[in-house]
């Protein structure tokens, strides 16, 4: 047993024993609270014939609110079934300091502060998370003609109306990051803790980084990121034992993450502060896990644990995360859903237009399963017509011999991957587009 081992073998003796407490109920079933733009007596009545006339829903039965107990339906969606629960109430607006929120359109600002009714739909994901959170955005749509806001009371975020209609009304599921949200906590000694809301109703464990700090948060921020978009996948971990390889700094450090129980891993820290036992005894203590990282294969086969903060200094601009080759898919679909807003964006001399796009690779770069098929790399737009658009290559490929920066060539929609329009006050992606609405 190595020095380390020992002296958390001491640790783990001298603390107290931790329990993890069972989940709270927005962290069993995903919970939203519709904001309409208008009152609606109607909404809790008509609520199911509402969500029958959505396109692919069957509704099998129902039940309404009444006394102490919420609505009820159970309804089969595109093959599967599935139970939601609703309830109209007297609604007045919380602090949501303490939130995170999208922007609000000043409309949407207006009917918040005046709202005095608001409903409640939940619902437990019986299925791929992402799936189910697009359903119930469909659902919180249905329930009035406009909403203003959708608080998700399971990810503690405020939806803006605008986002929550256009990422119903789509046909690409959302980001895996609209699931939840990364709050920072900061403590007394410029110590920073990470933590997420919205992944236990995914089915999977939040995730934390203690010990964190101003200047590293964004890249453990991009840990956290990266490993929760896998979680929400399904994906199992790339060597077995949820142990996943994320990403690389520079050309020869691989960022290998992998997650303990809160009760567990944090004999690995010295009494941390914020993050420590003193502040989980009226939360952060159910399904909720610490991110560690791996120096390299011995650690893992040993169990060695490395903090996060391990790689502190050689973050810089060396860092790469990895995106899955769904998330790529998705991202693309998006950015090709969304062009007509950034050709309308085009027409503005005052925006600078980013575009990635998926190229070829050379063929002595290809790997043998295709992984490597194409280079996606960022072109600036110069011109755009009903054939495509003219840009010029931002950066030089690594596998793709004959581009150099600067190139200008012209491309069409299908080989987009991804965009950014960037606004005198703003950047917007296929992801935020709903902040050019009003």
């Amino acid at each position: 047993m190595g020095l380390k081992e020992f002296r958390n073998k001491i640790k783990r003796n001298l603390m107290p024993e931790l329990k993890e407490q069972p989940m709270q109920y927005w962290e069993e079933m995903s919970f939203m609270i519709v904001i309409p733009m208008e009152n609606d007596d109607q909404a809790e009545n008509e609520f199911v014939q509402r969500i029958a006339a959505l396109p692919d829903v069957n509704v099998i039965k129902s039940r309404q609110p009444e006394a102490d107990n919420p609505g009820l339906v159970r309804f089969e969606y595109r093959g599967k079934e599935y139970t939601a629960g609703f309830r109209a109430a007297d609604f007045s607006l919380p602090d949501v300091s303490s939130v995170l929120k999208q922007s609000m359109s000043s409309s949407e600002t207006e009917a918040l502060e005046k709202a005095d009714r608001a409903m409640t739909v939940f619902m437990r994901f019986e299925g791929q998370p992402q799936e189910c959170y697009h359903l119930q955005l469909r659902l919180c749509c249905a329930a009035f003609t406009s909403i203003a806001a959708v608080m998700d009371e399971s990810a503690e975020q405020m939806l803006s109306g605008r986002w929550v209609r256009m990422a119903a009304a789509s046909t690409v599921l959302p980001s895996s990051t609209a699931l939840y949200t990364v709050q920072a906590i900061s403590g007394e000694n410029g110590s920073v803790w990470l933590h997420t809301h919205g992944l236990c109703r995914c089915g999977i464990t939040e995730l934390e980084i203690l010990e964190s700090d101003a200047e590293n948060a964004d890249n453990h921020f991009q840990i956290i990121k990266a490993l929760a978009g896998r979680l929400i996948g399904g994906d199992k971990g790339d060597m077995g034992n949820d142990v996943y390889y994320i990403g690389m700094i520079g050309d020869e450090i691989p960022v290998v993450a992998t997650y303990r129980s809160w009760t567990t891993g944090l004999a690995e820290y010295n009494n941390p502060s914020p993050g420590g036992v003193g502040d989980r005894q009226d939360g952060h203590n159910s399904r909720t896990s610490l991110v560690f990282l791996y120096r390299g294969p011995k650690d893992q086969e040993k169990g060695v644990l490395s903090k996060v903060s391990l790689y502190d200094g050689l973050w810089a601009d060396n860092a790469m995360f990895f995106i899955g080759k769904k998330e790529t898919e998705r991202m693309s679909a998006l950015a090709r859903e969304r062009y007509s807003f950034l050709r309308k964006a085009a027409g503005d001399s005052n925006n600078k237009i980013l575009l990635k796009l998926g190229l070829p690779t050379d063929e002595k770069y290809r790997n043998e399963d295709g992984g490597n098929d194409y280079e996606h790399i960022w072109f600036e737009a110069l011109s755009f017509d009903d054939n495509g658009f003219s840009a010029r290559l931002t950066q030089k490929p690594y596998y793709i011999d004959g581009l150099d920066e600067g190139y200008i060539g012209n491309y069409t929609c299908d080989d987009i991957t991804d965009w950014v329009i960037g606004t005198p006050e703003q950047a917007v992606t296929p992801d935020n587009i709903y902040l050019l609405e009003e």
